[in-house]
């Protein structure tokens, strides 16, 4: 057993090693979910908007709330706060949608945008192993700023692999809906 999270440690810590790189740290975006503070690595970041109207998509768990037309571009949106089971509340001026790109660019939901920190490699500690049941793949590490700790997370495994297709098809969907639409 003992083994067994030690590995899960150093498995995490060489990801880590691996999207944070080198001994410097890196940039991150922080962003508040509830009372929480979460940060993304900026070069994953394409570019904050506000909320603008979301075209909802049929039969999709309740986080995907829909996608969004970005300048000709169809993005598909999740609600961060409903994909980690906090409590869906109305949008605000503050709640923001961070375009991130994880291979194809996704919209996430947040509360609001905080600030942009260099969070140096020697700060940022493997998230805690709390037994074998709950998920932490997608934390990246625990980013400490003087007293305050950030969530680090790992966007591109925020979404799981049948989330991401999903993601990629309905929005294939929509494009070749608009396309045919414009055609009419």
């Amino acid at each position: 057993m003992t083994a067994t999270l030690l590995d899960e440690a150093k498995a995490v810590a060489s990801h880590a090693d691996k999207v944070i790189g080198g001994q410097d740290g890196s940039k991150f975006l922080t962003f508040r979910l509830a009372d929480e503070e979460y940060g993304v690595e900026i070069l994953k970041v394409r570019e904050i908007i506000g909320v603008m109207e979301i075209t909802a998509v049929p039969q999709m768990p309740a986080f995907m709330k829909g996608v969004i037309n970005l300048r000709g571009k169809v993005i598909p949106v999740i609600d961060l706060r409903l994909k980690f089971c906090f409590e869906e509340i109305e949008y605000t001026e503050q709640t923001c949608i961070i375009v991130v790109d994880v291979g194809r660019e996704i919209g996430i939901i947040v509360d609001t945008v905080s600030e942009v920190l260099d969070i140096a490699r020697g700060n940022i500690e493997p998230p805690p192993q709390i037994g074998g049941t709950l998920d932490t793949s997608f934390i990246l590490g625990m980013g400490k700023v003087g007293e305050a700790v950030k969530i680090l997370l790992d966007i591109n495994r925020v979404l799981t692999t049948d989330q991401a297709v999903s993601l990629k098809e309905i929005c294939e969907t929509e494009s070749q809906a608009g396309s045919i639409a414009e055609s009419f």
